[in-house]
């Protein structure tokens, strides 16, 4: 009779029927306990962490070099059992694995989604762009240089002696008041015809 009941537990682990809990909600942990009774007994505040210079320099009698280990091993402990919990969930029930998974993520976006609510959006942004303000005409002002004139390379818009808009093929604020100028077919001088 006992060799069948071993036959039947060696053919199921008992993993199988168990569904084990996140590792932090697990209420009155024993190891978690003796761990902190542990590192409160041995009385050692400010213990470096396990493994870096200042641990190995401390002296093997010091507490503070038990309190680093205590320490380490119970956070590795439960990284590991938090790995196993999510293995397992991942394996046996996928959408409370993602739940879990990305429950970090989702808050975050909540926090986000007001800000983001008021950004505008692409279209917003596109439509934006497209409303373009009412052109405005080209004037020339007084004691200010001439402007180029926009669609006409090499003309600038001048102010007149009697404060007129003129439009010349030059740049040179003196001959403002000289029109532009006309070739003589005889004469290979340029002369300037008003």
């Amino acid at each position: 009779m006992s060799a069948t009941r071993t036959t039947q537990r060696s053919a199921t682990s008992p993993s199988a029927h168990l569904t084990p809990a996140p590792p932090e909600t697990t209420a009155h942990d024993p190891v978690s306990l003796w761990a902190s009774a542990q590192v409160t007994a041995l009385n050692a505040p400010d213990a470096p962490e396990y493994g870096s210079p200042a641990w190995c320099a401390l002296r093997a009698s010091d507490p503070r070099r038990s309190v680093a280990l205590i320490t380490a091993a119970e956070q590795w402990r439960r990284h590991t059992a938090q790995e196993a919990w999510l293995d397992h969930l991942l394996t046996h029930d996928p959408e409370q694995w993602f739940a879990h998974v990305t429950a970090g993520a989702n808050d975050h976006a909540r926090t986000l989604a007001g800000s983001l609510a008021r950004r505008p959006t692409h279209d917003e942004l596109a439509a934006r762009r497209t409303v373009r303000t009412p052109e405005r005409p080209v004037v020339a002002t007084p004691g200010w240089p001439p402007v180029a004139i926009p669609g006409r390379p090499g003309w600038w818009r001048h102010v007149g002696p009697r404060g007129e808009q003129l439009d010349l093929p030059h740049n040179h604020p003196k001959e403002k008041a000289r029109c532009p100028p006309t070739y003589s077919p005889s004469r290979s001088t340029r002369r300037f015809g008003c």
